[in-house]
């Protein structure tokens, strides 16, 4: 008696069940379609993949809504060769504007650029792009000079001269890094002590401030070995460093 009334149970269920399927999915199908019922996923979408491969978290500055890519140039370095924008594609590279006699923050700088060549020396596709902002002293047997004495040994670095309003219209327009002229201040002329990383693909990256913002540059005068300066600035070459080594790995 006992299982038949178990039997009429199961029927009475799946009756119910498909009157439910009957009346009750198509309606929630169309809220679906109609935009009604939304679905969350609750996994989370890995952002480090791309149609073109790995891309790390790094951020891209973007202009006017699109990613900003290094323009065009073409100027001469250290050993007499013309060096484009397209050389150094496919290579991860750090970009400066500096002149050679400079008596403050350059020479700074550049042993901080040593350092890091130093760290990727194992790395071909790792590379500095230096821009001399006195072009009419800094020619390129200068340059080649003050490589020398700097220790620069990676062949992916090239330190470049060509015409003067050439190289500032790539610094301020095209990195948006400030370089010009400055009777009135020690050595003449002035510029950023900041350093723009730039991608296999040309684009500049950085990574986040607190707020979510591309930081666009590092700071290239603090050695990590000095920690910070006597204003209290902290150093960005170890950020740098690590933020080089991710880009390095992305595809």
């Amino acid at each position: 008696m006992s299982s038949k009334k178990t039997n009429y149970s199961f029927i009475g269920i799946a009756f119910i069940l498909l009157v439910f399927g009957i009346i009750f999915i198509p309606k929630i199908v169309n809220r679906i379609k109609g935009g009604d019922v939304t679905r969350t996923e609750s996994r989370t979408k890995d952002v480090s993949k791309d149609a073109k491969g790995f891309v790390s978290d790094l951020m891209f500055l973007e202009i006017n809504g699109e990613p900003k890519k290094v323009p065009a140039f073409s100027f001469v370095n250290q050993n007499g060769k013309t060096v484009t924008n397209k050389d150094y594609e496919g290579k991860v590279y750090v970009v400066e504007f500096f002149f050679t006699t400079c008596p403050t923050i350059c020479p700074r700088m550049n042993r901080n650029l040593v350092e890091i060549q130093n760290t990727f020396s194992d790395f071909e596709n790792f590379g500095v792009a230096s821009f001399t902002i006195n072009p009419e002293f800094d020619t390129q047997e200068v340059l080649k000079s003050y490589a020398d004495n700097y220790g620069v040994t990676n062949p992916n670095w090239h330190l470049m001269t060509g015409e003067q309003q050439a190289i500032y219209d790539l610094a301020n327009v095209g990195f948006n890094i400030y370089a010009g002229e400055n009777p009135n201040v020690e050595g003449g002329f002035e510029h950023s002590g900041n350093f723009a990383l730039i991608d296999k693909n040309g684009y500049m990256r950085s990574r986040q401030d607190n707020f979510g913002n591309p930081k666009i540059f590092y700071k290239g005068i603090i050695s990590e070995e000095e920690k910070e300066d006597d204003d209290g600035e902290t150093e960005e070459i170890s950020m740098l460093k690590a933020d080089i080594a991710k880009l390095l790995k992305e595809d």
